[in-house]
């Protein structure tokens, strides 16, 4: 079997504009992919056949893998099936796209198995709205419902991330912000990026324009996610943030060895939390589709 590492990601900044006549919501996001993730071994089989390890998920034709396979195999013609097996490594509805770097990772996969010409990115869009960013498998500004995607220079970051074990719905943080009507303007993506080269700075990265819409209302029903940004500013790293809807929060390091420290001193202070110590990565995830 060829072994794939699906990374997660984080959104550095997270503007909801509005909410859109359809239902959806109109974003303004800095995502950049991680150095962690879950993994997936892929080889050739006669039938589609999923296994799921570290989690309890349905591995049938629910599973956001098995309908990327599906996706791709019918998209491509071909009678062949796949044998895959995920290997679960991050938390569930934990805001750090999980679900939708393991599709993307599984069309690349078997487009790769299986060269056929197919255009992926038709397909990564119909399985979700953060299935093409890891297409792309580099730091990009999301507009749009997040399929609008424009690749950014970002450099390397070292972060820490912390999730209280807490699960959230992405429906329910669009809904509760929606009840509140919290809506944000664009992410002054110039002064956030500035702001990136000083972190050895005290106080100045923790004072740029850095947000995510939904913390607010998310943080407001679930006071986990409170206290894991609380304990990662008190941890004495930079601007700490809630990812995506939730629950997992990070924050930056000024180097490898304070996100590795931080981590480790969070660790032992949270044993049942999940924390890891991580940094930004820039090349894709698979070379060459």
């Amino acid at each position: 079997m060829t072994r794939y590492f699906a990374p997660a990601k984080i959104n550095l900044g997270l503007s909801v504009l509005d909410q859109r006549s359809d239902g959806y919501h109109s974003l303004h996001s800095l995502m950049v992919p991680l150095s962690i993730g879950d993994e997936l071994e892929v080889r050739a089989a006669d039938q589609l056949t999923l296994q799921v390890e570290g989690a309890a998920l349905s591995a049938g034709p629910d599973n956001l893998v098995y309908r990327a396979a599906r996706a791709y195999l019918d998209a491509a013609g071909l009678q062949q099936g796949a044998e895959i097996v995920l290997h679960k490594q991050l938390p569930l509805a934990s805001g750090l796209g999980g679900g939708s770097s393991d599709a993307a990772t599984t069309l690349m996969a078997l487009a790769r198995l299986y060269p056929a010409g197919v255009d992926l990115r038709p397909l990564a869009e119909r399985l979700g709205a953060d299935v093409p960013f890891f297409l792309l498998g580099q730091a990009a500004l999301a507009e749009g419902i997040g399929e609008r995607l424009t690749p950014l220079a970002v450099q390397r970051l070292q972060v820490v991330l912390v999730n209280p074990g807490v699960a959230v719905s992405a429906a329910d943080a669009y809904r509760w912000l929606d009840e509140e009507e919290g809506y944000t303007p664009p992410l002054d993506l110039d002064r956030m990026l500035a702001s990136f080269g000083q972190l050895e700075q005290p106080g100045e990265a923790g004072q740029a324009p850095i947000l995510n819409a939904l913390q607010p209302p998310v943080s407001a029903r679930h006071p986990e996610i409170a206290e894991a940004l609380t304990a990662l500013r008190e941890a004495g790293l930079h601007a700490p943030l809630m990812s995506g809807s939730g629950s997992t929060c990070f924050a930056l390091a000024a180097s490898a060895d304070q996100a590795l420290t931080a981590a480790e001193q969070l660790a032992r202070q949270y044993p049942a939390w999940w924390i890891q110590a991580a940094h930004t990565v820039s090349s894709p995830l698979i070379q060459g589709l």
